[in-house]
């Protein structure tokens, strides 16, 4: 198995309704996402796929939660927008465009600090 991995960064601010403390107030993070995909084998090109084509599909997705208040996106309407929750995000955002690619989405790992970081995949 081949795997391919990307990081890339966004900024956005998020309140976190239910949990206590600081975090239910308006605050934001430095996130930091790298995503992971993988298959059996390679192209015809001998390469798993073209970094450039996950960087594309990644800073899309990205686009559309930089410099954002996530609780405003329509995804979060209904659930808290975690890092969690901002991890499956990504992932079904990135499961679609890579459809076509013969590649899969292994996982998403999202870091709201440096030392803070969920990891999203399905098993």
């Amino acid at each position: 198995m081949y795997e391919v991995a990307i990081i890339k960064s966004f900024s956005a601010a998020h309140m976190l309704a239910a949990i206590g403390g600081k975090c239910e107030e308006l605050h934001g993070h430095n996130f930091r996402v790298e995503v992971t995909v993988a298959a059996p084998d390679l192209n015809h090109s001998g390469i798993l796929i073209d970094f450039r084509d996950v960087k594309k599909w990644l800073q899309e997705i990205l686009d559309n939660l930089d410099h954002k208040h996530l609780n405003e996106l329509s995804f979060f309407a209904e659930i808290n927008p975690s890092s969690e929750n901002i991890a499956q995000y990504i992932y079904r955002e990135m499961k679609l465009k890579t459809q076509q690619a013969e590649v899969k989405v292994v996982r998403v790992k999202v870091w709201e600090s440096e030392n803070a970081a969920v990891t999203y995949r399905e098993d």
